[in-house]
């Protein structure tokens, strides 16, 4: 397997003022819409233009959030985005890493005659259970990628070699969590079943692990994973790689870099499919630069499977 960089862009608003913290991706009403972590708001990319779109109140008083500031700890931590739907409308499935109590929510933004609807629930009864099925204490859930693979949506955990906490994920069907997310049904009533680990690799004695999935039509998921050099599901640290890694089940199949661009490493934290054919894959990746003051990027892959 090999992976090639074809575009780089970097993402500012309309108004200038940058993307951050880009941590997922899904397209959305002819475009694309940009989760950050680090906001209330995502970036909905369309038509030649990027604007923020609300998806949350503010917390205390605040919609950005930064360590710097004493607000990291506030902050929504949305790190997976799903295309669903709505009743046959498109829509997004956005949801928290989970890593702490503030980050145990969804959001579901669908499309009714072209606007915006956001719904939001608060999950913590389908946290814990998730916790629960991966054998993991509460305080070290960092749900931070998904795939959908027809009606299910297979739901990572980061894992963390230096705490001993593996990559993982879990099993929910996507249908119960939008009725969650609409106020029709409740948390515990997600069912969470087929726990999976995975064991990634390391670069330079740092473990990969994965930050977002997608499927193959196949049934395969690519991976991103980074190797991130960080004690716990809280702290950033400094990234030694990136890679893709294609995943069979839960057996690897194969592990390829992701380029350095300008030589820097690319931390990708979302991923989405643009197409798929003749042997190869071309994904839409955004880049988390883990630095409030800089714009995120977003990266055109191709990946030859071999």
């Amino acid at each position: 397997m090999q992976v090639s960089v074809d575009d780089v862009r970097v993402l500012r608003f309309d108004d200038g003022t940058p993307v951050t913290a880009a941590s997922a991706v899904a397209p959305l009403g002819g475009g694309w819409l940009v989760a950050q972590d680090d906001s209330t708001a995502a970036a909905w990319q369309r038509a030649g233009r990027i604007d923020p779109l609300r998806l949350l109140p503010p917390v205390e008083g605040h919609d950005r959030f930064t360590e710097a500031a004493g607000t990291k700890r506030l902050k929504p931590d949305l790190e997976v985005a799903c295309p669903t739907d709505v009743d046959g409308r498109p829509a997004v499935l956005l949801l928290g890493s989970g890593s702490t109590g503030r980050r145990m929510r969804g959001v579901l933004v669908e499309l009714a005659d072209g606007r915006p609807v956001v719904s939001v629930a608060d999950l913590g009864p389908l946290y814990a259970r998730v916790a629960d099925r991966l054998g993991l204490p509460l305080d070290q859930l960092n749900l931070e990628g998904a795939a959908r693979t027809g009606t299910t949506l297979r739901w990572f955990q980061r894992g963390n070699l230096a705490a001993g906490v593996p990559s993982a994920s879990v099993d929910v069907p996507v249908a119960a969590l939008v009725e969650v997310l609409l106020g029709r049904a409740q948390p515990d009533a997600v069912a969470v079943a087929d726990p999976r680990t995975y064991d990634l690799g390391e670069v330079g004695g740092v473990g990969l692990a994965v930050t977002d999935a997608v499927a193959l039509p196949d049934g395969r998921l690519l991976l991103s994973a980074a190797a991130e050099d960080t004690p716990n599901a809280v702290d950033d640290g400094p990234v030694v790689a990136t890679a893709l890694v294609l995943v069979d089940d839960a057996q690897v199949v194969a592990v390829a870099p992701v380029p350095e661009v300008d030589g820097r490493v690319q931390k990708v934290e979302g991923l989405a499919m643009r197409r798929v054919g003749d042997g190869s894959v071309q994904l839409l990746a955004v880049v988390d630069a883990d630095d409030p003051g800089a714009p995120s990027v977003q990266l055109d892959l191709r990946v030859v499977l071999g």
